[in-house]
């Protein structure tokens, strides 16, 4: 049960790197994949933000896995998934795409819990 909790972990977690360097680099184009029906032509500035801070998120669990805490872990991953429940929300709020809200964000959000629970009971 570790293991695929760590396993879940990395893999969330590398991802959301993967998203926060495109919003750095390519902030339009990864924006679009968000759930919005339109990015506003001024967000840039706003996206690279958001693109250091979801690297930031990435970087917060894998420094956890280096530990070796699963309970500690286990707890940041278990906070950590209502940013994509938010983000699922938002996207939802605002009339945007739900395939995108429910299959990217409340995925992950979910497979956040499921890793979660695994490093908490494991």
């Amino acid at each position: 049960m570790l293991v695929t909790g760590y396993v879940l972990v990395a893999i969330v977690s590398l991802g959301i790197i993967y998203v926060g360097l495109n919003y750095l680099f390519a902030p339009r184009k990864i924006a679009a994949g968000f759930g919005f029906t339109d990015v506003p032509e001024d967000a840039d500035t706003f996206l690279n933000v958001k693109g250091g801070r979801d690297v930031g998120a990435g970087l917060v669990p894998l420094a956890l896995m280096v530990y070796g805490d699963p309970h500690a872990l286990g707890w940041v991953i278990l906070t950590a998934a209502v940013w994509p429940l938010f983000d699922m929300l938002i996207v939802l709020r605002h009339r945007g795409k739900k395939a995108i809200a429910f299959a990217v964000h409340g995925l992950t959000a979910a497979v956040m819990v499921v890793a979660a629970l695994l490093l908490l009971l494991g």
